[in-house]
Order: C-alpha cells, then structure tokens, then sequence
C-alpha cells in the first residue's frame, strides 16, 4: 500500500507538458479543480474525461502509474459512494427494503461523486508528476510575488511547500523499509483485526520520527554549508518566461472551462433534444 502513494513524485521527461511553465501548470491545475466542481450532466463529465485523458497521454504519464495513486485513497472514495446512494432521497425509487432506500438521484449522485473524486486526484497528481520540486518552488513564489508588499515572507513558505511535497516519497520508503526490517525481525503488520493492525503499526512511529529528524537536520546543514539565506538576493539558473505554448494552453483552459459551464446549463436540453 505504502508503494502505491504516488503524490510528490516527479516523472523526468521532455514532453510538451514537461515544457509548460511552472505558473501556467498551477493556473491549469486550479481551472480543471474549478471546471470539476462546477461540471454538471453527463456531457460536462465526459469532457473532463476527455481532457484528462489527453493531458495524460501528452504527459506520457503511464495510465497504469495515475490509477495506481488511488488505492491509497480508495476506502474514502467508497464511503462517499455509499453515503450518497444511501442516504440521498429522490423521486425516482429503484430498491426499497426497510429503511433502505436506492433512488435514481442518489444513485446518480454517487455515479457523479466518484467520477469527480477520480479525475480530481489524478489530475492533481498529474502537477507533481510533470513538474519538479525546484521549478515547483520557483513557480509559487513568482505567483505569490505580489504578496511581499505586506512582508509575507513568500520565498520562505513556497520553500516550505515544495520540501514537504518532495519529502513524502521519501518518508514513505523509509517507512517501508523500517517496515521491512521489522517483518524480518518477527513483526506481523498483516494479520488480526483492525486494533492489533494499529497496535503493530505503533513501533514504526518512533524510528521514523527519528529518521525524519535526521533527514531535516542533514537537510539544513546542507543548505547552510552551501550559504542559503532565503530569497533576498537570490539567483535562478532558469528565468521563468511566458512561451507561445503557455498563452496556448491558458486559452485552451479558458475554453475548456466555459465549455464546462455551458454544458452545466444547458447540456440537459441537449441531450433531450
């Protein structure tokens, strides 16, 4: 299970997704979470499947990679899967046995629901996936740039995220490993209930609170050999500048997103019709 969280891995590449500018990427990102949330009807889905498919394929991100990010949270995908099919009351009632009731609305909500909660991870974890911690870094503080003028050290907190994105691959194969050495020692992680799971789990918070603590003091003895100081006076090897492909894909993202909102009004008459 531990293997199968993907969020902060960063996949090398020289596709045209790679290429795009680390601003544009986080623009994208927030337009296809708005243009999810705000898609109603079959036809708005379809084209926010159709998108991320092909954002997949020009990012050359294996589909087999993106799904495999949902196991971690699959539990949570099938509990709001079954709270909406359950618990939400329509006209339509196609099963009703006691107190259980399946309606069409609620069934169709849940349909909905999931499709969302799919295509939003995969589509978030497609930023990190194609964008490296370092351009990531550069990316949100030239965004937040204009928020200096009411001294938010911005340098420091866009620093910040991206160390604490790029470190969660890292804390999970150290976690594995202690995993392993413990299983090697006689430690049962797999069997019993749901308590003696938790009980087991418990002698891997002490090791790896100490390996993490390592990891941050070799961490900040690195950067204090190399003379960091923060964003004052700070130099990047790559200038980030605005390409003809950027302008491009803002445009697209405008488009796909008044797309979504139209397609939300009016893609039930279509369909209809």
């Amino acid at each position: 299970m531990l293997k199968d969280i993907t969020l902060g891995q960063f996949f090398p590449g020289d596709t045209i997704v790679h290429r795009l500018d680390p601003r544009v990427k986080l623009i994208l990102t927030l337009v296809y979470i708005t243009a999810l949330f705000m898609a109603g009807g079959l036809l708005a889905y379809v084209l926010m499947l159709v998108v991320l498919a092909t954002c997949l394929s020009l990012s050359r991100i294996k589909l087999k990679t993106a799904v495999k990010g949902l196991k971690p949270v699959l539990i949570i995908i099938l509990i709001t899967v079954i709270l909406n099919i359950f618990f939400l009351r329509g006209d339509t009632v196609l099963f009703e046995w006691r107190f259980i009731v399946i309606t069409r609305e609620g069934l169709m909500s849940a349909v909905y629901m999931a499709a969302r909660l799919i295509m939003l991870i995969i589509g978030t974890f497609l930023l990190t996936y194609t964008t490296s911690p370092i351009a990531l870094t550069d990316g949100l503080e030239s965004m937040l740039n204009p928020l200096k003028k009411i001294k938010l050290p911005i340098h420091e907190l866009a620093m910040m995220m991206s160390i604490a994105l790029r470190y969660i691959p890292a804390l999970i194969e150290e976690t594995d490993k202690i995993m392993s050495a413990q299983k090697a020692r006689g430690a049962d992680f797999e069997t019993g209930g749901l308590v003696k799971r938790a009980k087991a789990v418990l002698p891997l918070i002490i090791p790896l609170f100490i390996s993490s603590f390592r990891r941050a003091d070799e961490l900040a003895i690195a950067m204090e050999s190399r003379c960091y100081h923060g964003g004052e006076g700070r130099t990047r090897m790559k200038i980030l500048r605005l390409a003809p492909r950027d302008l491009i894909a803002l445009l697209w993202g405008a488009i796909i997103l008044t797309a979504v909102i139209l397609l939300g009004r009016w893609g039930g008459a279509i369909l209809n019709f």
